[in-house]
């Protein structure tokens, strides 16, 4: 199981309650106008502007904001142009990190990113260095005590999952994306509750990493995700569950 997903979902639930619901809702705007520059400004038509839009409601986001967003997108409002840009680097215990970026400036992005990794034990890489690492996956996060696993897996698989995976706290649902809101809706109407769902770069294979090595790591993924350009990090870290709710409450 992938622990990078439930890193990702221990954040998300701190970040609706705490200060930084700015920093957020800026990573959401960029979202959405360049996925309304991308693909137009009709949500019903353009996937990925529907998923920002959804994310954007998830945290609250003013309907206005989200207009406001779609039109600087659309060319209807003036706004900022971002470039889409991945970089790649590796973490404390040789982890691969590829990370998803938005940004007006790429030479800024990228020496404050090398700062980071630098300032934590890491180092940014050549691109393709990690990511042939990661497929992308609809990955939806279903805690153990809601549902038995093969009541659970009667639902996903008859809706088009490929796989379940656990922890022995959480299930771990993997579809094809193009399989994910269909198999999100059927666990909904099942009355299954779901920890987070989200299409992500799942990766093939996950190195285990404890003790200061975990602590130095997630402090660098907690930096990367914090950055205002940055808008997905993916790792292919194991780290124990309880190991890793303890260090995200630090």
């Amino acid at each position: 199981m992938s622990g990078h997903n439930k890193w990702s979902s221990i954040k998300h639930k701190k970040a609706k309650v705490d200060a930084q619901r700015g920093r957020i809702f800026t990573k959401l705007i960029k979202e959405i106008t360049v996925a309304a520059r991308l693909g137009g400004g009709d949500e019903s038509a353009n996937p990925r502007l529907r998923a920002a839009i959804a994310a954007a409601k998830a945290h609250n986001m003013p309907a206005a904001n989200i207009e406001r967003a779609i039109k600087r997108g659309t060319g209807e409002l003036p706004g900022v142009h971002y470039e889409e840009v991945t970089y790649e680097g590796y973490g404390p215990g040789g982890v691969a990190i590829m990370i998803e970026a938005l940004t007006d400036n790429k030479n800024r992005t990228v020496a404050e990113l090398r700062h980071l990794f630098s300032k934590h034990n890491g180092n940014l890489a050549e691109s393709g260095s990690v990511s042939w690492i990661f497929e992308k996956k609809g990955v939806i996060l279903v805690k153990a005590d809601q549902v038995s696993e093969d009541d659970l897996m009667m639902v996903v698989l008859d809706a088009g999952a490929e796989d379940i995976k656990s922890d022995g706290h959480s299930y771990e649902v993997l579809t094809e994306p193009e399989n994910f809101e269909a198999v999100k809706k059927a666990i909904e109407e099942a009355g299954i509750p779901i920890d987070s769902a989200e299409v992500t770069m799942y990766p093939k294979t996950t190195v285990k990493v404890e003790g200061k090595q975990a602590e130095q790591l997630l402090k660098l993924m907690d930096a990367l995700d914090d950055h205002d350009d940055v808008q997905h990090v993916y790792a292919n870290f194991d780290i124990d569950v309880k190991l890793m709710e303890e260090l995200q409450q630090e």
